[in-house]
């Protein structure tokens, strides 16, 4: 087949607006697209979006309740916040980087940094609808694929202040969508145990979490048991709890304003860094990271400003500024716990010792194991081993007999490959 010559000229060059890329290059902006049968498939960032919106209401001290209800395809969201700005409703879900997050003294401590989710949302969604209350006043809009279909505005005294999103998935962009309350509860779980307070309804029932961390990692743990209690510290910007199971391996849930970085990142790796320290400050010691935290299952949250992630999905925290204060919070919180609650520390380090002490077993037989490879390998590139020994009792011969063996010695590659092949089999 001759392959078609394509001209590379001006006429290739394309300009598209905001919401024509988003259409274009869907995974730029919610990463994989999906149907809805995998936890990760962009229809569930299309949700993650819109909550967090109202999550930041929350978080700013407005409105303490988010209602998510489910038809069929259609999801719609509403929160009992501040409400959009009246005469900004149209270009907040529809203008590319435009937003109230880019002001730090009205939303402090935020996710939606790009000016890009609702936008998103509204892009690739094939019916979407936007109504914000203020001050007895409304207005609504109605959008599809992101053009604005119609938009009405009026007055509504008795209705109290928000903003409810209503969308249904573009099956241009997704196909057949197969949602799954499952994933949609696992996600409304996290966000009551990250917000203490906060109520989140969705179809019926309620989700919300009076200890925070401690309560997702008793989620979490499921039917493993806790060597100890959780150890559980909450402070102005930072959030953490930790146990340790019988299992091997280490698990984390990490999350920055909400925001669950299911990578991790800075702040993870901080945490990790912190407890370290913290086991062997308390400990005396100077037990390796391994030993510590083979076993352990943890979870920190961390508020802060201008986050830098390393994607639009917000998956993995690049920030390097927050390492210090955090290191240093976890180190001397785990100490002080650990001081407070002596039987869960007592347990703690019996943990860590028995992880040491099968770590350096397990060492002693590798090295072993190589040592005793070492010995049988042979090393001289023309040193064949015979394919039968003398002293093999299959030859007849005792196994107390002493070993025999025979080497021939030729000059040259070419005899050497004779002898090889007529040895007797």
């Amino acid at each position: 087949m001759v392959k078609k010559k394509v001209q590379y000229d001006e006429s290739a060059i394309q300009t598209l607006d905001a919401l024509e890329h988003i259409r274009l290059r869907t995974g730029m902006y919610i990463g994989r697209i999906g149907d809805g049968s995998h936890p990760h498939d962009g229809v569930y960032v299309l949700v993650k979006e819109v909550v967090d919106n109202a999550v930041d209401e929350f978080i700013m001290g407005e409105g303490k309740t988010i209602e998510v209800s489910r038809v069929d395809d259609s999801l719609s969201i509403r929160d009992y916040g501040r409400g959009i700005p009246l005469g900004k409703v149209v270009d907040c879900v529809s203008k590319i980087n435009t937003g109230g997050k880019y002001n730090d003294d009205v939303f402090q401590f935020s996710v939606g940094l790009n000016g890009v989710g609702t936008k998103a949302v509204n892009a690739l969604s094939s019916e979407f609808a936007v109504t914000s209350w203020r001050e007895g006043k409304f207005l609504r809009a109605e959008f599809s694929q992101g053009r604005l279909l119609k938009e009405k505005k009026g007055k509504d005294p008795h209705a109290r202040n928000g903003t409810l999103i209503e969308f249904t998935p573009d099956p241009e962009i997704f196909g057949s969508t197969h949602w799954s309350d499952e994933y949609l509860e696992h996600r409304f779980r996290y966000y009551a145990h990250l917000n203490s307070g906060l109520r989140i309804l969705y179809n019926g029932t309620t989700y919300v979490s009076r200890h925070g961390l401690m309560d997702l990692l008793g989620d979490e743990l499921g039917d493993e048991i806790a060597i100890y209690d959780v150890l559980h510290v909450q402070l102005p910007r930072l959030e953490f709890a930790l146990t340790h199971t019988n299992t091997y391996g280490e698990s984390y849930y990490s999350f920055v304003n909400g925001q669950h970085t299911n990578d991790g990142g800075t702040h993870q790796s901080a945490f990790r860094e912190g407890v370290l320290k913290g086991v062997n400050e308390f400990a005396g010691r100077n037990f390796a990271g391994p030993d510590v935290r083979d076993g352990l299952i943890g979870a920190v949250a961390i508020k802060m400003q201008d986050p830098v992630f390393e994607s639009q999905t917000k998956n993995k925290l690049g920030s390097t500024d927050i390492r210090g204060w955090i290191v240093q919070e976890v180190k001397e919180n785990v100490v002080l716990r650990l001081h407070e609650n002596p039987d869960a520390a007592e347990r703690l380090l019996q943990k860590v010792k028995a992880n040491e002490k099968v770590r350096k077993e397990l060492s002693a037989v590798k090295k072993a194991a190589r040592e005793r490879a070492k010995k049988v390998a042979i090393r001289i590139p023309k040193l064949t081993d015979c394919k039968v020994h003398y002293s093999d009792p299959k030859r007849g011969r005792g196994p107390d007999r002493r070993p025999e063996t025979t080497i021939f010695l030729t000059e040259g590659d070419s005899a050497g490959g004779a002898m090889i092949q007529s040895r007797d089999g």
